[in-house]
């Protein structure tokens, strides 16, 4: 058996790159960028009202001062003559200000009547003006790699870019095995039982960025897995989910074997997860997991999710994590890390008094898998203890 890290390391051998496509800024939101893009104009494009109120020459300014109001500016409407002494010009959230106003005096520290205001408690500095630029000048570079959320889709818009180039999605074919599996819904017979590790991984992996592809239950026999994986090619990752262990039944590992599959590593410390398996499969790299539901789900956490990552252009990194207080103290660990379901809650970390590795129940009810190193001390309560965070309730 190899440890986490060096199956880590081999499984980001086996990703690259699989190229950039360009994309309407609408369509961009969740994508990764591909390249810097630079602004094709300054926000605000001009001297902007911050207020509503009066832009004015703040040489003018001082208590009981009187200004002509010559005119209005509103959002999209600018005032179209300049300010001379003693004038001033209504003026509006947003609107540009007038040539020559450098001050908004806003209009609840003004008196207007007859086309003419007074100001009753004028400012001590030039204010209320969101000056050209002072958001990003032209030029100004969003760099890559980084995802697209909603605050970088409104910059980017602000910046009036329509269109930028995105890593494409990598696609990944998985493919669930078993004689025992049917699909939700089905009626399975009484030694059967329902496939759920395909769309828990379909669903991690959109969450990660690919583009998975679930393909139909391989059975038990050579023909069907067979089958299975010549539907995989053309997918820049397959991922088989159960027969990678040694039972008779367990063919994934014997068939791609046969199939020329150049392994990259069998068997990793770790639990749940220890019969993982990885190498290039006709070109195309090749993780098979356990079939056990959390063993799956844990090892796409891990290890799936960091390689789609790194083939989206982010970098050869593994899965982040934090460090908590234990909630309560643990016994010592044994020879191979280990990966347990607990719960973030109060700022504590509680771990799940069952950890076998077929409870999706205790799963579904955690948002971390805390990690314990091979031959990890006991730890008492307080103790900090690194977690890998799941989901959006971490």
């Amino acid at each position: 058996m190899i440890s986490v890290e060096e199956a880590m390391n081999g499984l980001f051998a086996l990703t690259s790159h699989v190229g950039d496509e360009l994309l309407p800024l609408r369509e961009a939101a969740g994508r990764v960028l591909a390249e810097n893009v630079r602004a094709a104009r300054a926000q605000p494009p001009f001297d902007a009202s911050a207020m509503d109120g009066y832009a004015l020459r703040f040489c003018d300014v001082a208590p009981g001062a009187r200004l002509k109001v010559i005119g209005e500016a509103a959002a999209g409407h600018a005032f179209g003559g300049a300010l001379g002494a003693g004038e001033a010009v209504r003026i509006f959230t947003g609107a540009p200000m007038p040539i020559g106003a450098d001050h908004v005096e806003i209009q609840e520290d003004v008196t207007a009547q007859d086309g003419f205001i007074d100001l009753r408690a004028p400012a001590t500095a030039p204010s209320f003006v969101r000056t050209r630029g002072g958001d990003f000048l032209e030029g100004a570079t969003l760099t890559y790699p980084r995802f697209l959320g909603p605050s970088e889709i409104a910059l980017l818009a602000a910046m009036n870019v329509a269109k930028v180039k995105v890593a494409k999605r990598p696609e990944v074919a998985i493919i669930s095995t078993g004689d025992e599996l049917v699909q939700p819904g089905e009626t399975p017979r009484d030694d059967q039982i329902i496939a759920s590790n395909g769309l828990a991984l379909d669903a991690l992996l959109r969450q990660a960025g690919a583009a998975p592809r679930l393909l139909p239950v391989a059975r038990d026999t050579p023909e069907s897995l067979a089958s299975a994986l010549r539907f995989a090619r053309g997918a820049d990752l397959i991922v088989t989910i159960g027969g990678a262990s040694v039972g008779d039944h367990d063919l994934v590992r014997q068939l791609a074997s046969d199939d020329g599959m150049e392994r990259t590593f069998y068997k990793v410390a770790m639990r749940p997860g220890k019969a993982l398996m990885a190498g290039r499969l006709n070109g195309i790299a090749h993780v098979g997991l356990p079939g056990n539901p959390v063993s799956s789900l844990a090892c796409g956490h891990v290890f799936l999710a960091p390689m789609v990552r790194a083939m989206l252009g982010l970098g050869q990194k593994a899965a982040p994590r934090l460090s908590a207080p234990l909630a309560h103290g643990i016994a010592s660990n044994g020879p191979r890390a280990h990966y347990m379901r607990a719960k973030i809650e109060d700022g504590a970390l509680h771990i799940a008094d069952q950890q076998d590795s077929s409870l999706l129940s205790v799963l579904a009810g955690s948002n971390a898998l805390a990690i314990r190193a091979p031959h990890d001390p006991p730890r008492a309560k307080g103790a900090m203890l690194e977690y890998l965070p799941l989901g959006l309730g971490a």
